[in-house]
């Protein structure tokens, strides 16, 4: 594919406008807290995108709207369940996070929030919290700088390597910059950009079709199973796909913009806006999916999920067509620099301040932050250096093992004043076995096992933190008196 003058222009000025937005979050990151979560102070707004852009990455532009061009609407399932997931997670967990880990002596992370929920003085919790985070992200990570640099290989025609190297440099820099004040005002501007971009997209082509009901008449004359959306549909199937949404329970990045939001009174405004943007933006990338079945029916693409690329430079200008492209771009930067801050976050306060220098000054511990950005995303980007490593298999369990392996616990630790550190522990360790263990066993005689990992997960790791919990002392007066506390405040 040539490179196109435009389209270059426009993709380098939405980088260019990224690390100005770097430059302008360093010069407001003075603390720990500020360089992890933002000093406690994101706008509703700012907080309702960043969960969102954070959280639907390249899928919601390029994996939904391929999977609908190819099969129809019965795709829609996985975003229903998100939807409800998504919900349920702002309604009962967003509120409750943002007093109970200030309250908690200011906790910073999941891990530390914990360790300090639970009084845990061994640090162990803190310690298996932390590994699981860096395992799972560091993978994920590597796996999104893929298609990242992959999209860069197809649009401008850049070896694989620079292509790698540039992307993940541009979200590195911006990322060691500014932290998570950084990353929360990108995601703001990405997710809005995205948004547009899925509205924009799927109006145009329909427009050029003929109008929606003439695309859709159209589309039902070629294939009446693309607009059924029960189509190939089974109860097992469908629990699966539902169970999607069992994963923002645990999903260390969204639990992050819920302990940063300014005030627990902003949630229920920054939930309005939060899901506002998911159920337009879900059914945007079902349009577009729709829209280029009927587009392309005549030549067919060879990779479905390009659809939103081949469409953005079918039907518009070149100026808009790289607006387009970036807003791709922005759905995978998204989610990179969440997952490269978490993971920053859990080695600056979870292992160098907890076990090596607990009396160390602030401006000390952010530059161990910035440092911490850099290792993981060289050692990431390495990774990605083979796009077809077998090690990136492991990205597929991270939704669910996070999901299972913290779901539970969070909402035990929120809701529960009996929870115990040793049923937390065991809830974490057993949710993300049964997840590994669970995806093995798929494919296999048995079709129970084709039920999606997260949901045998969160049950059983459910079950093992209160029985565990019930089994073992309960937890001393100080922690139920905290848990009390938080409740008063709410």
């Amino acid at each position: 594919m040539t490179i196109e003058t435009p389209i270059l222009l426009t993709f380098i000025g939405y980088l260019v406008l990224t690390m100005l937005i770097g430059v302008m979050a360093y010069r407001a990151t003075s603390s720990l807290s500020d360089y992890i979560l933002g000093g406690r102070r994101l706008g509703p707004a700012v907080a309702a995108l960043s969960v969102g852009a954070s959280d639907m990455s390249g899928w919601l532009l390029l994996g939904l709207p391929g999977a609908v061009y190819l099969y129809g609407i019965n795709q829609a399932w996985i975003g229903i369940g998100l939807v409800i997931g998504a919900w349920l997670n702002w309604l009962f967990v967003a509120k409750r996070l943002r007093v109970y880990t200030e309250q908690a002596n200011d906790s910073l992370t999941i891990p530390d929030f914990l360790e300090n929920r639970l009084a845990d003085r061994s640090g162990l919790i803190r310690v298996i919290s932390a590994i699981t985070i860096l395992v799972f992200f560091i993978f994920y990570t590597a796996s999104a700088l893929v298609g990242g640099a992959i999209l860069f290989e197809k649009v401008f025609g850049l070896p694989y390597v620079a292509a790698l190297l540039l992307g993940g440099g541009v979200i590195m820099a911006y990322t060691f910059m500014g932290g998570f004040l950084a990353v929360s005002w990108t995601d703001f501007f990405q997710g809005c950009l995205m948004l547009l971009a899925l509205i924009a997209l799927p109006w145009a082509v329909m427009n050029e079709l003929g109008g929606i009901n003439q695309t859709l008449n159209t589309l039902n004359g070629m294939d009446a199973t693309k607009l059924d959306l029960f189509h190939d549909f089974s109860l097992l199937g469908g629990l699966s796909l539902l169970a999607w949404g069992l994963g923002y329970f645990g999903q260390p990045h969204i639990l992050a913009r819920f302990m940063a939001i300014d005030s627990p009174n902003s949630v229920p405004l920054s939930r309005r806006i939060a899901m506002s943007w998911m159920i337009l933006s879900l059914l945007g990338a079902l349009a577009v999916g729709l829209a280029g079945a009927v587009y392309f029916a005549g030549v067919p693409l060879e990779n479905s999920e390009t659809v939103f690329l081949a469409l953005s430079q079918t039907v518009f200008n070149p100026w808009v067509a790289g607006l387009l492209i970036a807003a791709i771009l922005s759905a995978i930067m998204s989610t990179i620099d969440s997952q490269l801050l978490v993971c920053s976050s859990a080695i600056t306060e979870d292992f160098y301040k907890r076990w090596f220098r607990p009396h160390a000054h602030d401006k000390e511990l952010v530059w161990v932050g910035r440092c911490a950005v850099v290792a993981v995303a060289v050692f990431a980007m390495l990774i990605a250096l083979d796009p077809k490593s077998s090690v990136l298999d492991l990205v597929s369990y991270a939704w669910a093992g996070f999901g299972a392996a913290f779901g539970p616990v969070i909402i035990l630790a929120l809701y529960w004043p009996r929870l115990t550190r040793n049923g937390a522990l065991s809830g974490i360790v057993l949710g993300a076995i049964t997840v590994i263990g669970w995806k093995q066993l798929s494919g296999g005689p048995l079709d129970i096992f084709d039920l999606y990992e997260i949901a045998p997960g969160f049950v059983i790791a459910s079950l093992a933190c209160v029985f565990i919990s019930r089994l073992g002392t309960p937890p001393n007066k100080t922690v139920v008196l905290s848990f009390r506390r938080m409740e008063s405040e709410l």
